[in-house]
């Protein structure tokens, strides 16, 4: 069997009164990402591990943030284009493993909307995707709560 692993990182400054978006759906918080999409750092992590793990460079070439084309794009396109990359040059999901770090607001309970929807996205089974999320205990700029990052590790094979 022909199995890849590819790790996707992204990071997002956060600024008031602008929406948070991550893993696809809104999240109701007085802060949100600034970004020349709508800032959803864990699908742009994600995007990141799927196309390394391909070796199809990363999310920047494919959807730079210099192009009017992108300009407040919802990810959920992005992560659905990326993941037709990935099936046109032969490869599959074989499992997501992903960590959202901020320190606010709590994420637990969006948590499993945060999976149906991105599952839905690129048409892969629940089971296949695990999102967790921590603090940086009050340190640095995401404990500040100036910034919010994701980490995704992906497993894809040949099919």
């Amino acid at each position: 069997m022909n199995i890849r692993i590819g790790h996707g990182y992204d990071v997002h400054r956060l600024q008031q009164d602008l929406k948070l978006v991550i893993g696809g759906i809104q999240i109701p918080h007085s802060k949100g990402c600034v970004a020349h999409s709508d800032g959803d750092v864990l699908i742009h992590a994600i995007c990141d591990a799927l196309l390394g793990a391909a070796t199809l460079r990363d999310i920047g070439f494919h959807f730079p943030d210099t192009s009017n084309e992108f300009k407040g794009i919802d990810s959920k396109i992005l992560l659905k284009r990326t993941y037709n990359l990935l099936k046109e040059n032969g490869y599959s999901l074989v499992n997501l493993d992903s960590t959202i770090c901020l320190q606010k607001p709590k994420i637990q309970d969006f948590i499993p909307e945060m999976i149906r929807t991105l599952a839905e996205t690129i048409d892969v089974n629940e089971n296949q995707i695990s999102i967790k999320a921590t603090t940086t205990e009050k340190l640095g700029f995401i404990g500040n709560e100036e910034g919010i990052a994701a980490h995704a590790v992906v497993l894809i094979q040949k099919i």
